[in-house]
């Protein structure tokens, strides 16, 4: 009996009251194919520019590679030796680290509010709405905004601190908008489930609230980073052109950063083939930055994740 009405479950094709599978129109079954293929073509659309893009940089960049460039300073763009690109990491490294972590305490903290503490209304909706603009606002006009108001306004000149200022402002809106919304995303009853517990409502948030949303606002963090590696006009005009380290000298101090070298060594601006291989050395170097940046942060993702499951 009871192969008999399997077998009449997975019969397709079968007649209506049998409980079978009704027959699929071959007009659905066409519309399905041509579905899929467009998504898949969407897809390829997405990731080919991607691909074609760091390959190009790993070809150009990898049979010319010296070690050196990580420990040498770059002397110029003409000649038959540019130098290295240690001055631009260590600017890359310091900018985005610091801007990161000043960005990432403001917004965690403005995410914890709008998520948690602010009553809906008037005022949250203002705040939200001014992050939400603010992460519409081109790069070059913050830049261009910090170089008028920093860099000339204030006096500070070129250096790390308008540079780490204003990377800081345009990593906000995403952490913010990340941790507010993976915020969201707790359930409920973990807090009604506290709450009936007796645990005070910052332990609550503290240790179960954030540490549920981690992997979420980690992803925030991971997109900052990202965006703050790879900018270049809003340094040029805070960070300054110039060749120097970073130091305790903050101000009137231009900053090296890797984004520069790519833009005024590339093959566009300068003839000269050691500054161009050095311009993809660069580039390589943004790359593999992303990437570990990425890896990491998907690991301590998965981590949290794991500890929150159990």
């Amino acid at each position: 009996m009871s192969s008999a009405s399997s077998a009449r479950t997975t019969t397709p094709g079968a007649g209506p009251g049998t409980g079978a599978w009704p027959a699929v129109p071959i007009r659905r079954r066409v519309g399905n194919r041509i579905f899929w293929t467009l998504c898949i073509l969407a897809l390829l659309l997405v990731i080919a520019p991607t691909v074609w893009l760091a390959v190009g940089v790993v070809v150009r960049a990898v049979p010319h590679w010296q070690w050196s460039v990580l420990t040498t300073k770059t002397i110029g763009a003409s000649g038959k030796d540019v130098g290295g690109l240690s001055q631009g990491i260590l600017g890359t490294i310091v900018i985005t680290l610091v801007a990161v972590f000043i960005g990432g305490i403001v917004s965690v903290l403005t995410g914890v509010y709008l998520s948690e503490y602010a009553r809906p209304g008037r005022y949250r909706e203002i705040l939200r709405g001014g992050y939400e603009v603010l992460a519409g606002v081109p790069s070059i006009v913050l830049g261009y905004v910090g170089y008028v108001a920093l860099v000339v306004g204030l006096g500070w000149k070129f250096g790390l601190l308008p540079a780490v200022v204003v990377m800081s402002v345009l990593t906000i809106p995403y952490i913010t908008k990340a941790t507010e919304t993976s915020l969201a995303q707790v359930p409920v009853s973990y807090r009604e489930g506290a709450e009936a517990l007796g645990i005070p409502a910052s332990v609550t948030l503290r240790r179960i609230v954030l540490k549920t949303a981690l992997p979420g606002m980690i992803t925030g963090l991971l997109l900052a980073t990202a965006i703050a590696v790879g900018e270049t006009a809003p340094l040029l005009l805070t960070a300054g052109a110039g060749g120097g380290n970073p130091s305790t000298h903050i101000t009137d101090n231009p900053v090296g950063f890797l984004t520069y070298f790519v833009f005024t060594f590339s093959p566009n601006v300068q003839p000269n083939t050691a500054a161009n291989d050095l311009a993809y050395d660069a580039a390589l170097l943004l790359l593999v930055f992303v990437l570990v940046v990425i890896i990491v942060g998907r690991l301590v993702a998965a981590r949290a994740r794991r500890n929150t499951e159990q």
